[in-house]
């Protein structure tokens, strides 16, 4: 993991070994936080070029390596995540991979405390300063606003963060009502089950209002009022029954008025969570667009996304 250095609580040396893929390696940090690397140089079909050593292990002259925060949706197996990292490692960034369990969603306190715990990894000295780019998928934009409600709450630590992301990009935000996140729940648990366990969900909410539905709230007013003032990318489709068209406009209206810079690829028909399957050469472009953007390192030179 060339300079990450093992040696304070966060990033314990008890933790697994670090396991090794072809195009990465990845070391464990915590419960849901895996950190993800690029293995140089970067597997193409030609070994022509030459060794990239300076990306491997930054010196104090070069600046530091851009970030990664991959909130991924409910659910998701790290090895379907990590085929979305291509298009970031063979730019020079490093991955932070966020999973969220289904309690961080059910019982929204414990999302807080994950919320808390993945700003005092971005806070340890291993990853403190680096820029910082944020993608959300689906239900990874609640945990991401979790972590957006501790920065709203004033502390100055933590005051930061808001400046250190240089674009985030949202992918099926799941937006509206409680309704449609119980509608979620449902079809990521167990399809076949939707109708039972949203209503139960429901009920829940109904039950526990002031420790869910009352922290959901105050998470998506946060959110609608983002202190990120970076550019902004959302995908999304007409057909997504997790997404309130309606809310998701608004959200975007609020943040361009408020002047961020906000680009959107739309379908009429896709699938959530999956529009890079869906729709796999407009999503690459799209994102590449929005990458080519910002303040990033350039992708690598003689680099092919294996």
């Amino acid at each position: 993991m060339g300079n990450l250095l093992l040696t304070t609580g966060l990033f314990t040396t008890g933790a697994p070994p670090p396991q090794t893929e072809s195009r990465f390696t990845s070391v464990p940090i915590s419960r849901g936080i895996t950190y993800y690397r690029a293995r140089h140089p970067w597997p193409t079909s030609s070994t022509t070029h030459d060794p990239l050593p300076a990306t491997l292990i930054p010196s104090q002259a070069s600046p530091p390596r851009p970030l990664l925060l991959f909130f991924s949706w409910l659910g998701a197996h790290p090895g379907a995540a990590a085929k979305y990292f291509d298009a970031f490692l063979m730019r020079g960034m490093d991955v932070l991979l966020v999973q969220s369990g289904v309690m961080h969603f059910l019982w929204p306190r414990w999302g807080l405390d994950y919320g808390l715990e993945l700003l005092e990894v971005l806070e340890a000295p291993e990853l403190a300063g680096r820029p910082l780019l944020v993608y959300a998928s689906s239900i990874g934009g609640y945990t991401f606003a979790q972590v957006l409600v501790h920065v709203a709450d004033g502390h100055a630590k933590h005051a930061t963060l808001p400046h250190r992301v240089v674009g985030h990009v949202y992918d099926s935000l799941v937006a509206g009502t409680l309704e449609h996140m119980a509608t979620g729940l449902g079809r990521t648990l167990a399809p076949l089950l939707e109708r039972i366990i949203k209503s139960t969900a429901m009920l829940y909410f109904w039950l526990f209002k002031a420790s869910t539905a009352d922290v959901y709230q105050r998470a998506i007013r946060v959110f609608a009022n983002s202190p990120v003032m970076a550019p902004a990318l959302f995908f999304s489709s007409e057909d997504d029954a997790l997404c309130d068209g309606d809310v998701l406009d608004s959200i975007v209206a609020g943040w361009r008025r408020r002047g961020v810079a906000v680009y959107s690829r739309k379908w009429k028909v896709s699938k959530h969570a999956a529009h890079i399957r869906c729709h796999p050469e407009e999503y690459r472009h799209t994102l590449e667009a929005f990458l080519d953007s910002l303040p990033l390192s350039p992708p690598l030179l003689g680099t092919n996304v294996q």
